[in-house]
């Protein structure tokens, strides 16, 4: 049972290192939650184009390079 407590830990510490503040909101790329859920970065976007009921729209954003500091 201990060994199972070790890996979930690992999962969350993983899960935390994937999220990122901008524009001082909690934010998670795409491309990690797709890792996350074991799909293609493409096939996440397809399924919350196909289910934007599913999704609080309002938390998903398309990040632009123009966005971004250098």
């Amino acid at each position: 049972m201990a060994k199972a407590s070790k890996i979930i830990v690992s999962e969350d510490e993983e899960i935390i290192n994937k999220i990122y503040f901008i524009k001082n909101q909690k934010v998670m790329l795409d491309r990690d939650l797709a890792t996350l859920y074991n799909v293609t970065t493409g096939n996440l976007n397809k399924a919350i184009k196909r289910n934007q009921n599913a999704f609080r729209m309002t938390s998903c954003f398309n990040l632009q390079k123009k966005n971004l500091k250098t």
